[in-house]
Order: structure tokens, then sequence, then C-alpha cells
């Protein structure tokens, strides 16, 4: 049996994350699962809460040739250059989003 396009190559983005063809396998093996596009600029709570919790993810930023590791491929394409820059991105947001209310 084929393991799902979420799980090999072909559905995941190279640069971090997953793609649209990854996003619809996953949905479909799990239904009511809704996964959306990454926000990547913007003071969007869903952008405050992926790079909050992705910068206090175990493990290192780069594999041991210097390549960047997945993870730091998807805090990239979020808008964080590292997991302390994650952190510090997403309470400046959490703040932003504080004093417009």
């Amino acid at each position: 049996m084929k393991t799902p396009a979420w799980q090999r190559k072909e559905g995941k983005n190279p640069s971090g994350g997953l793609n649209e063809k990854g996003r619809k396998s996953y949905e479909r093996e799990n239904p009511g699962s809704d996964l959306k596009a990454p926000v990547k600029s913007g003071n969007n709570p869903r952008r405050s809460s992926f790079l909050a919790r992705m910068g206090n993810m175990p493990g290192p930023e780069r594999k041991p040739n210097g390549e960047p590791t997945r993870l730091l491929k998807s805090l990239q394409a979020w808008g964080a250059s590292s997991k302390a820059d994650a952190k510090k991105k997403a309470l400046q947001i959490q703040r932003a989003r504080k004093s417009q209310k």
C-alpha cells in the first residue's frame, strides 16, 4: 500500500510545510480536519500561534552538514529566521493584537 502524499516528498513543500497536494491528502485521511495555507505576514492569530508553537519545538535548526531542517524551513516560510526569532515575533503579534482592542 502506498503511503499518503503528505508523508512523501511529493506532498511536502521544498521550503517547509505541506503543499496543496499534501494538505488535501492529509484531509482525506483525517476527516474533519481543515489544513490551511501558511499566513506569511501580518498580525493573524494563526501566525502568532504557529510561531509560538514551533519556536518551542525541540531539535536543531540545522542538520550536521549545515543545511536547514524542515523546522527551520517552515519557520522561514512563516517569516521567522530562527526559533528565538519565532518566539519574539509571536509575542510582538500578541501585543499588537491586544493594543488594537
